[in-house]
């Protein structure tokens, strides 16, 4: 298969093929309990809209009162630092704009934690790439 044909589930453009997947978790400031149902809703429909922009797609998202877990494929020219950045301010504003009693509920305000959780996913285990890398050894 050429470099330029559709490989199902990976991202092709002229120079590149890649699947990058990328699992990331933000927390909300001081771990402050103050996401249900429609929040996590407001949150997931911002990451959706940012999708587009950003040519990245949202696998996965859900989360709970004080975070959320998000699993994004994202193209390789976009550094998980810019991802979550703008992940995290389309989000904060949507949802401050449409909950305004969230201000007295976090003091501030803010809605997220400046740290956040990143770690690559994919569907091969270390073990299995290891394997593989291994069994590419020039013949003797």
């Amino acid at each position: 298969m050429s470099v330029h044909e559709e490989c199902k589930g990976y991202l092709s453009r002229r120079h590149s093929t890649s699947k990058l997947v990328v699992h990331l978790i933000f927390t909300t400031k001081y771990r402050r309990k103050v996401f249900d149902g429609t929040i996590i809703q407001q949150i997931r429909e911002a990451f959706m809209s940012a999708a587009e922009k950003l040519e990245i797609e949202i696998l996965d998202m859900d989360g709970e009162a004080d975070h959320v877990h998000v699993l994004v494929a994202y193209p390789p020219k976009l550094a998980v630092s810019v991802l979550v950045n703008n992940l995290k301010s389309i989000s904060s504003r949507r949802v401050r704009i449409l909950n305004t009693n969230l201000r007295k509920a976090s003091n501030s305000g803010v809605l997220w934690s400046h740290s956040y959780f990143a770690c690559s996913a994919g569907g091969a285990t270390i073990e299995t790439l290891k394997a593989y890398v291994a069994s590419q050894k020039t013949p003797d």
